[in-house]
C-alpha cells in the first residue's frame, strides 16, 4: 500500500490538497461576519467532510478500472432510482428551498442525488463509447449516449436545477468529442437547444435557421437526419414559450436578471449586483483576509455556497482570483494529461469525462459571480460548502489518480522487457 502512495501522480496530488486548502480558508472567512450566524462554524463541518473525502478518494484509488467497468450499470440504476425517489420525497434548501434536491433523513438533510448521477453518468458514457469499434458519426449514433444523459438530465431538471441539468448536458458533448465524434456532428446535435434558446428573439431565430440550412447543405448529412434537425429546430420555436412558462418563477427570475439585473435590483437582480460589488471593489490586492465588507454586511448572499468566489475576489483581490484559477487550470490540465495517457478507452473516458465535470462547474460558477452566466445554483470544486459535491470531487480524484497509477506501472513494465 506504501509503495503506491509514492507511486500516486504527485502533482495531481498537491493541486487538489491546495484547492483544498484555499477553499477552507476561504469557508472560514465567509463565516466572519459582523452578525453571527451558522456560517461562522461551518468550516468546521467543511473540515469533517474533507476528512471524509479523503478516506473515499484512498477507497476510489483501491478499486481498478476493470472493478469500476463491471459495477458501472448497477451504479448508474442507483443513482437513476435515487433521483426517482428524490422527486417523491426531496426537500429544498437555501437559494432552492422550493425544489426537491436532497434527500432528507430524520428532518436531516442527507446529500443530493444529482452528484452521484454525474459520476454514474460518466461512468455509463465511458463504458458505452468505449465498446464502440468506431467512434460515433451519424445522429442514429448518438440516441444511445443522448439516453443515457438524457435521463438523469430529465429527472434533475424536474427537481429543478436546471444547474446540475446542464452539466450532464455538458458531460454528455465534451465525452462524445474525446471519443472522436466531429464537432460538426455535435453542432447539429446541439442546434435544436440553440434554436430554442434564440427563439426568443424572432430576428435571431430566423438568422440561426438560414445559417442552420447553410450548413445542412455543405455538410451534408443523411437526408433523414437533415430533415430531424430542420424540424426539431422549429419545434424549438414553437415551444420557446411554453418551455419558458414551465420554469420555476425563481428560475425565470434567474434568467431575466441575468439578462438585466437592474431590472429588479432587491429581488432577482441583488444576488448578481451584489457579487459584483464585491468582485469589483477587490482592486489588485482585495481588502484583505476576513476583511470584506459586502461579505461582513451580509450583503452578498449565500456567501459560503454559490457565491463563494466572489469573497476570493473582495478579500484577495485580481492576485488572489488568478491564484485560484491558476490552480483549476493545474487541475484541469492535470487530468487531460492523465486521459491522455490512460492505458485503454475507459479509463481515457472517465477521467475526461471527470474533467469535463469540473470544467463546467468553474466555468458556470465563476461565470455566474460576475454576471457572464445565468444564476444556477451551482457550487464551485473544492470551495463552496456541501458534502455531497465534495465526496463527488473526491470520487473523481480518486479514479483519476489509480488510471494514473496504472499507466505508470504500465510504462514500468514496458521499460521491463
Amino acid at each position: 500500500m506504501f509503495s503506491r502512495i509514492r507511486q500516486l501522480d504527485k502533482a495531481l496530488v498537491l493541486c487538489v490538497a491546495t484547492l483544498a486548502l484555499y477553499g477552507l480558508a476561504t469557508l472560514y472567512s465567509a463565516g466572519q461576519t459582523d452578525v453571527p450566524t451558522f456560517v461562522e462554524t461551518i468550516w468546521h463541518r467543511q473540515l469533517l467532510w474533507l476528512g471524509l473525502s479523503l478516506v473515499v478518494a484512498g477507497l476510489t484509488f483501491r478499486t481498478s478500472p476493470r472493478m469500476l467497468e463491471w459495477a458501472t450499470p448497477w451504479v448508474y440504476g442507483i443513482a437513476l432510482f435515487l433521483l426517482v425517489l428524490t422527486l417523491l420525497i426531496g426537500v429544498g434548501a437555501g437559494t432552492a428551498a422550493g425544489s426537491k434536491s436532497w434527500i432528507a433523513i430524520g428532518g436531516h438533510r442527507f446529500g443530493q442525488p444529482a452528484e452521484l448521477a454525474k459520476l454514474a453518468t460518466i461512468l455509463m458514457l465511458a463504458r458505452q463509447l468505449a465498446a464502440l469499434r468506431e467512434a460515433p458519426s451519424t445522429l442514429r449514433d448518438l440516441i444511445v449516449p443522448g439516453l443515457i444523459a438524457g435521463l438523469p438530465c430529465v429527472l434533475v431538471l424536474k427537481q429543478p436545477d436546471l444547474g446540475s441539468a446542464i452539466v450532464f448536458v455538458a458531460i454528455l458533448f465534451f465525452m462524445l468529442f474525446w471519443a472522436g465524434t466531429k464537432p460538426s456532428l455535435l453542432l447539429l446535435a446541439a442546434s435544436p437547444v440553440i434554436g430554442l434558446v434564440l427563439a426568443f428573439s424572432t430576428v435571431a431565430w430566423g438568422v440561426w435557421i438560414a445559417l442552420l440550412a447553410i450548413l445542412l447543405l455543405w455538410w451534408r448529412p443523411y437526408l433523414w437526419e437533415g430533415v430531424a434537425i430542420m424540424g426539431l429546430n422549429v419545434l424549438g420555436g414553437v415551444l420557446a414559450l411554453p418551455f419558458w412558462n414551465r420554469l420555476a418563477p425563481y428560475q425565470q427570475n434567474r434568467l431575466l436578471a441575468f439578462l438585466n439585473p437592474d431590472v429588479d435590483p432587491r429581488a432577482a437582480g441583488w444576488h448578481v449586483i451584489q457579487s459584483k460589488v464585491a468582485v469589483g471593489s477587490g482592486g489588485l490586492l482585495g481588502k484583505g483576509f476576513t476583511e470584506g465588507t459586502q461579505k461582513r454586511l451580509a450583503f452578498l448572499p449565500a456567501q459560503h455556497t454559490d457565491f463563494i468566489f466572489s469573497i476570493v475576489g473582495e478579500e484577495l483581490g485580481f492576485v488572489g482570483v488568478l491564484a485560484a484559477l491558476a490552480l483549476f487550470a493545474w487541475l484541469l490540465f492535470g487530468l487531460l494529461r492523465v486521459a491522455r495517457k490512460a492505458t485503454d478507452p475507459f479509463s481515457s473516458l472517465c477521467v475526461f469525462g471527470i474533467a469535463s465535470l469540473f470544467f463546467t462547474h468553474i466555468v458556470e460558477n465563476v461565470g455566474m459571480t460576475i454576471n457572464l452566466m445565468p444564476i444556477t445554483g451551482i457550487p464551485l470544486p473544492f470551495f463552496s460548502y456541501g458534502g455531497s459535491f465534495l465526496l463527488a470531487c473526491s470520487i473523481g480524484v480518486g479514479i483519476a489518480l489509480r488510471v494514473a497509477w496504472e499507466s505508470r506501472q504500465s510504462g514500468y513494465a514496458e521499460l521491463g522487457q
